[in-house]
């Protein structure tokens, strides 16, 4: 079949770190030159990222790019379940991805998938309220990314507002809240504050110690030891 040609296609480029001559790929999947460059031309329109051309080789560009894929039908009500709870719980651009997600998806979906899936049974009730859908908490996630530091003014619960200075490492997406983590210089320990208590968000000029992987397996492994 040629969707398992062009996942065979992209798997043979993701093991070379430099390009690799189009005879060689056509060699290995026993295919034409002709082919082969047709091929390279459809997943180059699906959004791979291969870069080259006849004569000189190709190599694939590391991204986000997911080839066809055969969905059993519980993997496609999982994916459709987890994107419609992102749609509804989502803060207001993870909720607009989400939508574009599913319509990228839904495009190489086979048909009767694409119409068992368009009416499965299993639903996301809808947030409490407008404001918690309108929430945009992009700025959190780039510093996240960027292994930022952050300045925040935060409301406590007594009204008091209070400044701190945070390594942000993950945020936390609940049906009722969102939680931000991250290592707090002042208290100088993990500490969680809820995103709709931020008054204020800076990202300061200055990336914080370590990965923020590293950050949560160390959150992460004091929760399960205490």
């Amino acid at each position: 079949m040629r969707t398992e040609r062009l996942f065979h296609l992209l798997q043979i480029l993701r093991g070379y770190s430099c390009p690799v001559k189009g005879q060689v790929l056509a060699d290995r999947l026993n295919i034409s030159i002709r082919t082969l460059y047709r091929d390279i031309a459809t997943l180059q329109a699906q959004g791979a990222d291969i870069q080259g051309e006849p004569g000189l080789g190709y190599i694939l560009k590391p991204g986000f790019f997911l080839p066809p894929l055969m969905l059993s039908r519980d993997e496609v009500e999982a994916m459709m379940l987890g994107i419609r709870w992102v749609s509804n719980y989502g803060d207001s651009p993870l909720a607009k991805a989400a939508g574009e997600a599913l319509a990228k998806i839904s495009a190489v979906l086979p048909k009767e998938t694409l119409l068992s899936a368009s009416e499965l049974p299993l639903r996301v009730g809808p947030p409490a309220s407008e404001e918690f859908s309108s929430e945009d908490l992009s700025i959190l996630r780039q510093a996240i990314r960027q292994e930022r530091k952050i300045e925040i003014e935060y409301q406590t619960g007594d009204e008091e507002k209070i400044q701190h200075t945070i390594w942000p490492f993950a945020i936390g997406y609940f049906t009722d809240c969102r939680i931000l983590v991250g290592w707090c210089e002042n208290s100088e320990s993990y500490r969680y504050f809820q995103t709709n208590k931020l008054l204020s968000i800076h990202i300061l000029p200055v990336a914080y110690s370590g990965r923020y992987s590293q950050l949560f397996r160390k959150w992460k492994l004091q929760q399960t030891s205490t």
